[in-house]
Protein backbone atom coordinates (compact mmCIF):
# COMPACT_ATOMS: atom_id res chain seq x y z
CA UNK A 1 0.00 0.00 0.00
CA UNK A 2 1.50 3.34 -1.03
CA UNK A 3 2.19 5.96 1.63
CA UNK A 4 0.30 9.20 1.94
CA UNK A 5 3.14 11.19 0.38
CA UNK A 6 3.11 8.97 -2.70
CA UNK A 7 -0.63 9.55 -3.07
CA UNK A 8 -0.22 13.32 -2.61
CA UNK A 9 2.41 13.44 -5.39
CA UNK A 10 0.17 11.27 -7.61
CA UNK A 11 -2.76 13.65 -7.10
CA UNK A 12 -0.53 16.66 -7.82
CA UNK A 13 0.82 15.02 -10.96
CA UNK A 14 -2.73 14.31 -12.18
CA UNK A 15 -3.75 17.91 -11.45
CA UNK A 16 -0.78 19.24 -13.43
CA UNK A 17 -1.54 16.87 -16.30
CA UNK A 18 -5.20 17.90 -16.26
CA UNK A 19 -4.20 21.56 -16.36
CA UNK A 20 -1.85 20.85 -19.27
CA UNK A 21 -4.57 18.99 -21.15
CA UNK A 22 -6.99 21.87 -20.62
CA UNK A 23 -4.59 24.60 -21.75
CA UNK A 24 -2.51 22.81 -24.41
CA UNK A 25 0.13 25.49 -24.11
CA UNK A 26 3.04 23.88 -22.28
CA UNK A 27 2.10 25.54 -19.02
CA UNK A 28 2.31 22.84 -16.38
CA UNK A 29 3.84 19.72 -17.92
CA UNK A 30 7.14 20.58 -16.20
CA UNK A 31 5.49 20.30 -12.79
CA UNK A 32 3.86 17.00 -13.70
CA UNK A 33 7.31 15.56 -14.47
CA UNK A 34 8.64 16.98 -11.19
CA UNK A 35 5.71 15.45 -9.29
CA UNK A 36 6.42 12.11 -10.97
CA UNK A 37 10.04 12.24 -9.79
CA UNK A 38 8.92 13.16 -6.26
CA UNK A 39 6.30 10.38 -6.29
CA UNK A 40 8.95 7.81 -7.22
CA UNK A 41 11.20 9.13 -4.46
CA UNK A 42 8.32 8.91 -1.97
CA UNK A 43 7.56 5.32 -3.05
CA UNK A 44 11.23 4.48 -2.44
CA UNK A 45 11.06 5.94 1.07
CA UNK A 46 12.74 9.33 0.63
CA UNK A 47 12.04 12.05 3.16
CA UNK A 48 9.65 14.93 2.54
CA UNK A 49 12.43 17.52 2.19
CA UNK A 50 14.20 15.42 -0.45
CA UNK A 51 10.91 14.94 -2.33
CA UNK A 52 10.25 18.69 -2.39
CA UNK A 53 13.80 19.44 -3.51
CA UNK A 54 13.57 16.74 -6.19
CA UNK A 55 10.22 18.11 -7.38
CA UNK A 56 11.64 21.65 -7.59
CA UNK A 57 14.89 20.71 -9.32
CA UNK A 58 13.33 18.35 -11.88
CA UNK A 59 10.57 20.87 -12.68
CA UNK A 60 13.07 23.69 -13.11
CA UNK A 61 15.43 21.60 -15.28
CA UNK A 62 12.54 20.50 -17.50
CA UNK A 63 11.35 24.07 -17.81
CA UNK A 64 14.78 25.46 -18.67
CA UNK A 65 15.84 22.71 -21.09
CA UNK A 66 12.68 21.67 -22.85
CA UNK A 67 10.58 24.85 -23.07
CA UNK A 68 12.86 26.71 -25.55
CA UNK A 69 12.93 23.65 -27.81
CA UNK A 70 9.21 22.97 -27.55
CA UNK A 71 8.23 26.62 -27.97
CA UNK A 72 9.68 26.60 -31.48
CA UNK A 73 7.39 23.72 -32.46
CA UNK A 74 4.18 24.70 -30.68
CA UNK A 75 2.24 27.54 -32.29
CA UNK A 76 5.31 28.52 -34.30
CA UNK A 77 3.31 29.27 -37.41
CA UNK A 78 1.98 32.83 -37.25
CA UNK A 79 -0.66 33.49 -39.85
CA UNK A 80 -1.13 37.05 -40.96
CA UNK A 81 -4.59 38.46 -40.56
CA UNK A 82 -6.48 40.02 -43.42
CA UNK A 83 -5.47 43.41 -42.08
CA UNK A 84 -1.75 42.52 -42.15
CA UNK A 85 -2.03 41.76 -45.83
CA UNK A 86 -2.73 45.38 -46.76
CA UNK A 87 0.58 46.66 -45.38
CA UNK A 88 2.66 47.84 -48.31
CA UNK A 89 -0.36 48.00 -50.61
CA UNK A 90 -1.47 51.08 -52.48
CA UNK A 91 -4.71 52.80 -51.51
CA UNK A 92 -6.67 55.86 -52.61
CA UNK A 93 -7.60 58.68 -50.24
CA UNK A 94 -11.41 58.93 -50.00
CA UNK A 95 -11.47 61.65 -47.32
CA UNK A 96 -8.72 64.27 -46.99
CA UNK A 97 -6.11 63.14 -44.46
CA UNK A 98 -5.27 65.83 -41.93
CA UNK A 99 -3.63 64.67 -38.72
CA UNK A 100 -4.27 68.00 -36.96
CA UNK A 101 -8.00 67.80 -37.63
CA UNK A 102 -8.09 64.04 -37.03
CA UNK A 103 -9.70 63.33 -40.38
CA UNK A 104 -8.94 60.96 -43.19
CA UNK A 105 -9.94 57.74 -44.86
CA UNK A 106 -8.58 55.50 -47.59
CA UNK A 107 -9.99 52.74 -49.75
CA UNK A 108 -7.90 49.61 -50.13
CA UNK A 109 -9.07 46.31 -51.58
CA UNK A 110 -12.64 47.58 -51.58
CA UNK A 111 -12.63 48.48 -47.86
CA UNK A 112 -12.60 51.88 -46.21
CA UNK A 113 -10.08 52.46 -43.42
CA UNK A 114 -9.61 55.44 -41.13
CA UNK A 115 -6.26 56.87 -42.12
CA UNK A 116 -3.54 59.12 -40.75
CA UNK A 117 -0.50 60.46 -42.53
CA UNK A 118 2.94 59.24 -41.53
CA UNK A 119 4.14 62.79 -42.18
CA UNK A 120 2.71 66.09 -41.00
CA UNK A 121 1.32 67.23 -44.35
CA UNK A 122 -2.27 67.11 -45.54
CA UNK A 123 -3.04 64.51 -48.22
CA UNK A 124 -5.89 65.51 -50.54
CA UNK A 125 -8.74 63.29 -51.70
CA UNK A 126 -8.06 60.92 -54.66
CA UNK A 127 -4.30 60.85 -53.93
CA UNK A 128 -2.63 57.43 -54.22
CA UNK A 129 -0.93 56.42 -50.96
CA UNK A 130 1.04 53.47 -49.64
CA UNK A 131 -0.01 51.77 -46.39
CA UNK A 132 2.92 51.66 -43.98
CA UNK A 133 1.44 50.17 -40.82
CA UNK A 134 -1.73 49.55 -38.87
CA UNK A 135 -2.33 50.80 -35.33
CA UNK A 136 -5.67 49.74 -33.94
CA UNK A 137 -8.29 50.58 -36.56
CA UNK A 138 -6.20 53.21 -38.34
CA UNK A 139 -3.80 52.80 -41.21
CA UNK A 140 -0.78 55.06 -41.46
CA UNK A 141 0.02 56.06 -45.01
CA UNK A 142 2.50 58.02 -47.07
CA UNK A 143 1.79 59.79 -50.32
CA UNK A 144 2.76 57.34 -53.08
CA UNK A 145 3.64 60.25 -55.37
CA UNK A 146 6.42 61.30 -52.96
CA UNK A 147 8.05 57.85 -52.82
CA UNK A 148 11.58 57.85 -54.11
CA UNK A 149 12.37 55.19 -56.68
CA UNK A 150 15.87 53.78 -56.66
Amino acid sequence: MPGIETIVWLVLMLLFLGTEAATVGLTSIWFAVGALAAMIAAALGAGTILEIVLFSVVSLVCLLLVRPLAKNHVNSKVEPTNADRIIGEKAVVTEEIDNLKGTGAVSVSGRIWTARSDTEGVIPRDTPVRILRIEGVKVFVRNAMEEVTV
